[in-house]
C-alpha cells in the first residue's frame, strides 16, 4: 500500500493560497482516480483507491501545516505503512512557478510540514514531491506562501499541479525513479 499525502491547511481562508498547491494535487488526483477524499479521522480527510494493482491511500492533513506529521504517523501507523511507501506533495519557493522536483530524501529545505513529518517518523528518507510557488519579491516568506498568486502565476501553478499528478500516476505505475527521470 501507498500513501500520497498533500500539504495544506485547512479551511476556506488559506483554500488558494501558494501554501496549499499540496492539497490541489491530491484534490486534482482524486479526480483522475475517481475517488473522492473524505474520510475524516487520523487527523486529516482521506480515502482509499487503487490504480492497477496498486492500492492507494490520498491524505490531506487537517493539522495545519506545521504539525503535518501527526497526521501522517498516525494514518501510516494504522495502515502499516513505512516510511519507503509515503510520498509528501508541497510547496516550495526555491522553485519557480511551473516546474516540479522530485526526490528521494533529504532535508525538510526549510519546509516546516515536511520538517515535522521528518521527525515524527524519524527519517528522512521519505519520497516527495515538490511544486513550485516562487519566491517573493520583497516581504516576509509566511506572507507570502499564505497569500493568493497573481492570475499569471496561478496558471503557472495550475500546470505543475497537471505535472506532478501525472507524475504520481508514473510513480504508481512504474517506479519513483523512472518518474525523477521523466518529470525531474
Amino acid at each position: 500500500m501507498k500513501l500520497i499525502v498533500g500539504l495544506g491547511n485547512p479551511g476556506a481562508r488559506y483554500a488558494r493560497s501558494r501554501h496549499n498547491v499540496g492539497f490541489k494535487v491530491l484534490d486534482a488526483l482524486a479526480d483522475k482516480l475517481n475517488v473522492t477524499i473524505d474520510k475524516d479521522d487520523f487527523f486529516g480527510v482521506y480515502c482509499r483507491a487503487r490504480l492497477g494493482e496498486e492500492d492507494i491511500l490520498l491524505l490531506k492533513p487537517s493539522t495545519f501545516m506545521n504539525l503535518s506529521g501527526q497526521s501522517v504517523q498516525a494514518i501510516a501507523s494504522f495502515f502499516k505503512v513505512t516510511p519507503s511507501e509515503i510520498l509528501i506533495v508541497f510547496d516550495d519557493m526555491a522553485i519557480v512557478p511551473g516546474h516540479i522536483r522530485l526526490r528521494l530524501s533529504g532535508s525538510s529545505g526549510g519546509h516546516n510540514g515536511m520538517k515535522n513529518i521528518i521527525e515524527m517518523l524519524g527519517t528522512q528518507d521519505i519520497k516527495r514531491i515538490r511544486v513550485g510557488i516562487g519566491e517573493p519579491q520583497v516581504g516576509e516568506g509566511i506572507d507570502y506562501v499564505l497569500g493568493k498568486p497573481s492570475p499569471e502565476e496561478q496558471v503557472l501553478i495550475d500546470e505543475a499541479v497537471a505535472k506532478a499528478v501525472e507524475a504520481i500516476v508514473d510513480y504508481l505505475k512504474t517506479s519513483f525513479h523512472h518518474a525523477m527521470s521523466k518529470f525531474n
